[in-house]
């Protein structure tokens, strides 16, 4: 098949998307002037979700996702060039080079799969240490969106001034802390152009919470926050000005036209992208999401000192057992285990006990690589579409938009336990 009959069939099926979402009575949302189906594709590192898998979603008419963090991990030539460094004086500054130069890679190449149809953003966690690096180049390299978690991003009006057509997307949980950005952010002269309000009892990887018994409290319900969000909105004098993503435990039609119904424009899903064809993860990364039972999932305190949630592999079940001992005896490092200090707060190289004692890009990089005894396999609770099945992006569109499974039975969770074992 030439390339014209591809963008052919793409514009088709983005059109197909587009009819079935009014039939099922589901609104679009406009993000800076593009009309968009209600559904956002979450970012997810280290390198799950890079261009294959958010141009493909960009591509049918949704917001795509790139997380920024250590692409040069999909790049050979990159890897090759840095993976050995260790103690030299600029590993750090090579490091940071190599996954800038990958970021561009990914948001050219998530762009060119587009081509032209829909929105790509990149998500940049607050807690990286090189998040001014990877913001500035993000909206260099032109993503159409940036989007922010893992802190308050109080500073990127600033970092943004001189591209004021990028839309500017916070992650946050509560009422609170909308109100509070929002704030600061009018006295910059600039509101966010949509806001992600992310549920942590029910969303995979880092949390919005303080601590891991946080994540049960009724104030992150979207039935209290999204009307609590769009009061404030109201009496603020923004009503309609700030489209919200409700994102966690998302996973079928009815998900959405109920968070619709609430106030919500569009939702956020992770997990369910994760385990498509088109995710830019090892098959056995997504082998390992798709059957996963609903007694694997863990929450613990990340290295990033947030709670999180993932698959308790036999690494993560080792490291469980073990934390107490570990965060007994934390103290500083020499050095970051990577050589280039991927976050600003680091429990294992600042000897945090408070925070987890393990190297996260490492095991997030063997999750990458599909390595279900060494690495870290953040999932979202809620249910997957196709159960154990892995399908591609367009199938995972029309469910969540039209309803259409093809008989395929929907499973919550996988049947097949994780086995133990020693990493």
């Amino acid at each position: 098949m030439d390339k014209s009959s591809v963008t052919e069939d793409a514009v088709a099926l983005a059109a197909e998307l587009q009819a079935l979402a009014r039939e099922g009575g589901l609104r679009s949302w406009r993000l800076r002037g593009r009309e968009l189906l209600p559904v956002v594709q979450g970012g997810m590192g280290v390198g799950v979700s890079a261009a294959s898998l958010a141009g493909t979603v960009a591509g049918l008419g949704g917001l795509g996702t790139i997380s920024a963090v250590d692409l040069r991990r999909r790049h050979p030539d990159l890897m090759a060039a840095t993976a050995h460094l260790d103690k030299e004086p600029d590993a750090r500054e090579r490091i940071d080079t190599a996954n800038l130069v990958a970021l561009d890679r990914e948001i050219r190449g998530a762009k060119a799969i587009a081509q032209g149809r829909g929105l790509v953003a990149v998500n940049v966690m607050k807690a990286l240490s090189a998040y001014e690096q990877y913001v500035r180049l993000a909206l260099e390299s032109g993503a159409d969106a940036v989007v922010v978690g893992a802190g308050l991003p109080l500073d990127l009006p600033e970092l943004a001034r001189d591209h004021p057509d990028t839309a500017l997307i916070p992650i946050l949980s509560d009422a609170r802390g909308v109100q509070l950005l929002v704030r600061k952010w009018e006295k910059k002269g600039r509101l966010p152009d949509a806001i992600v309000i992310e549920h942590p009892r029910l969303a995979g990887g880092h949390l919005g919470a303080a601590k891991v018994a946080d994540l049960q409290d009724t104030r992150f319900d979207f039935e209290v926050v999204i009307p609590q969000v769009l009061e404030f909105f109201k009496t603020a004098g923004i009503e309609r000005e700030i489209p919200l993503i409700a994102a966690g435990g998302i996973g079928c039609r009815d998900d959405i036209l109920r968070l619709q119904a609430l106030g919500a424009s569009a939702v956020q899903l992770g997990t369910a992208f994760a385990v498509t064809q088109e995710c830019d993860a090892d098959p056995a990364f997504k082998r390992v999401l798709a059957e996963a039972r609903p007694e694997d999932l863990v929450e613990f305190i990340s290295v990033a000192g947030l709670p999180a949630r993932a698959v308790r592999t036999p690494w993560l079940e080792k490291y469980l057992r073990l934390e107490p001992r570990l965060k007994a005896v934390a103290h500083v490092k020499k050095k970051c285990n990577m050589a280039f200090d991927c976050l600003a707060h680091c429990g294992l190289r600042d000897g945090k006990g408070e925070m987890g004692q393990f190297c996260i890009d490492q095991q997030l990089g063997h999750a990458l690589d599909g390595d279900a005894q060494k690495g870290l396999f953040f999932r979202g609770a809620g249910v997957l579409p196709f159960g154990q099945q892995i399908r591609p992006v367009k199938d995972l569109m029309r469910w969540l938009l039209g309803g259409r499974m093809w008989n395929t039975p929907r499973v919550a969770f996988g049947a097949t336990p994780l086995k133990g074992g020693d990493t």
